[in-house]
């Protein structure tokens, strides 16, 4: 039998949905299982030994008035390409409009979709004929893939977030060997992650510099920072200065590599963002801060992560821009963060 799961964006949701590949695999090992994906997040699913194919789409390129004609010819033959695969059953897990092309257009003869309450677009809906409804306890977005999932192929072993990825060896060999040569496998590894998507979801400058120099008082820490764009490069830039001797501003480099870098450190720390969900689903501790998003939705769960909700009688508010985003990207107190820091270094010490 042959599945499709079609989950396009963002990073983090599609890593929160990962978990469903393993679920459908202890079912029937037999499964074919592919996933439709947006490019730039092809190869993150790529690794991975369950998949057995990633579909492309590039609807930002698509969506250019100038590549208009072009656009029509790469969606005519995406779904092509689809309808080829002749799959048994669908998994739309994204919701929308764009989804749902896809989902009406593949030929499955079973096409799974979220109910009224649960898609992000209503014309959705006209894309499945089978549509599951997520009730009150499957809040977290892991857990409303893996509802869809059952309804799809019952009876398997339900699981979490934990270790849904596997990483890439010869890129864990390559961050090993960077990191040895930069001297900082002498001590445990602290990774930030300042920067994300939405700046309602970002901690203050000031909050990063106070968290930075209170872990930096613990001699037996190296940090090291990562970031996705020049802006984000720039803001840690100004981070590392108060603590260069014992840190590393790691490069920028494809998905594979930084799975294994996450895999490879003590302890992640960012806010809701694909980073931290990566490493939380390679089973890496993290630590995590929310303040528009919802961390009982979206946080990594299990004794070895950590979840800061902002303080604000207004969080989570899924605003992307408000006017008291300064107060709230203080409102979650530094001291707390390094005495988890600190917790679980312990215990994996």
């Amino acid at each position: 039998m042959k599945v499709l799961v079609i989950k396009t964006s963002a990073l983090g949701d599609i890593v929160h949905a990962t978990p469903v590949i393993r679920y459908m695999h202890r079912t029937d090992a037999t499964l074919q299982i592919d996933w439709l994906v947006e490019e730039p997040f092809a190869p993150l699913l790529e690794s991975q030994p369950l998949i057995h194919t990633v579909h492309r789409i590039a609807t930002k390129r698509w969506r250019r008035p100038e590549n208009l004609a072009g656009a029509l010819i790469e969606i005519t033959r995406a779904i092509g390409l689809l309808r080829k695969e002749k799959y048994d059953v669908i998994l739309d897990l994204q919701g929308n409009s764009k989804s749902g092309l896809f989902t009406l257009l593949s030929g499955a003869p079973l096409r799974y979709g979220f109910a009224r309450d649960a898609v992000r677009e209503w014309t959705n809906l006209l894309a499945s004929n089978r549509r599951v409804a997520i009730g009150t306890t499957q809040q977290h977005i892991s857990d409303r893939a893996l509802k869809m999932a059952a309804a799809a192929f019952p009876g398997g072993t339900m699981a979490d977030g934990a270790a849904a990825l596997t990483v890439d060896r010869e890129c864990l060999l390559r961050v090993r060997d960077k990191l040895h040569q930069a001297g900082l496998l002498e001590r445990k590894l602290v990774l930030l992650h300042p920067g994300t998507t939405w700046k309602t979801k970002q901690m203050s400058c000031e909050f990063w510099q106070q968290l930075i120099t209170a872990l930096n008082r613990n001699d037996g820490v190296n940090l090291l920072f990562s970031w996705g764009t020049r802006q984000e490069r720039n803001f840690i830039m100004k981070l590392q200065q108060a603590v260069s001797e014992r840190s590393m501003v790691w490069p920028k480099v494809s998905l594979p590599e930084f799975m294994a870098l996450t895999a490879q450190v003590d302890v992640v720390l960012g806010g809701d963002t694909g980073p931290v969900h990566i490493a939380a689903a390679l089973g890496t501790p993290t630590i995590s801060f929310y303040r528009a998003t919802d961390s009982r939705r979206n946080g990594p769960r299990g004794r070895s992560h950590c979840t800061f909700q902002s303080s604000m009688e207004c969080s989570p508010c899924l605003l992307k821009a408000c006017p008291q985003n300064p107060a709230c990207s203080n409102s979650i107190e530094v001291h707390r963060a390094v005495q988890a820091v600190d917790t679980i270094l312990e215990m994996n010490s």
